[in-house]
């Protein structure tokens, strides 16, 4: 396969397996996207198919569509059906490049019982940017989910879906990747954590999360 998204496609397609290898996602669950050019309303993006087995992905399966969703490149494939999530945080944010949509089990918990994940480890707000709150429900593939998607991912890297699973956002696809897999942890962290009691899971200090905000913001 030769054209001018040769690279992004190879790139999206490791990232993806990867995803899939890690346990983030079933075989034919969750979605990753990647911005092939454009900001705001304009543009073209590089999305996963819908419905076709991520450990046999190969990278002219991938779809090419533009900030309507709609396929500009022949390629036998549909585009996955979250792709208005995708669409709604590239037209938001100008500075996310890659989206990751999965569907690990703890941070799923948190998503179907609509816990946010608080502030619990330094890394998360380095990395994250502050808690990971939960969206308000929404039927998927709707442009409804994909507008309660970005309420409440925001300024932040990743949030829960209600429901549903997670969406993580970065400046590249790796990036986007370990924020997913970074919830999943965190959200193992706080289930574990409540075992010792409804007090158990503590925030960090506010001290330490402001300056580790001001870091993120910076």
């Amino acid at each position: 396969m030769s054209d001018q998204w040769a690279e992004q496609r190879r790139e999206l397609t490791e990232a993806t397996r990867e995803m899939y290898r890690r346990g983030l996602v079933g075989a034919y669950s969750g979605n990753t996207s990647l911005r092939l050019s454009g900001v705001g309303d304009q543009g073209l993006l590089l999305v996963t198919p819908t419905h076709h087995p991520y450990y046999r992905l190969q990278p002219e399966e991938l779809v090419v569509v533009n900030l309507d969703g709609e396929p500009v490149v022949p390629s036998g494939m549909r585009p996955s059906s979250e792709t208005r999530v995708h669409l709604e945080i590239y037209r938001n944010r100008d500075d996310v490049q890659a989206v990751a949509h999965t569907h690990s089990i703890y941070a799923s918990v948190a998503a179907v019982v609509g816990r946010d994940i608080p502030p619990l480890i330094d890394e998360m707000l380095l990395t994250i940017g502050g808690p990971v709150k939960v969206s308000e429900y929404a039927f998927p593939g709707t442009q409804e989910l994909a507008e309660e998607a970005w309420a409440a991912l925001g300024d932040r890297n990743a949030a829960l879906l209600r429901n549903h699973g997670v969406v993580g956002v970065g400046p590249d696809i790796w990036e986007a990747l370990e924020v997913c897999d970074l919830v999943e942890r965190l959200a193992h962290i706080f289930v574990l954590a409540r075992n010792f009691g409804p007090r158990a899971a503590v925030n960090l200090p506010e001290d330490a999360i402001a300056a580790e905000m001001e870091m993120f913001r910076q």
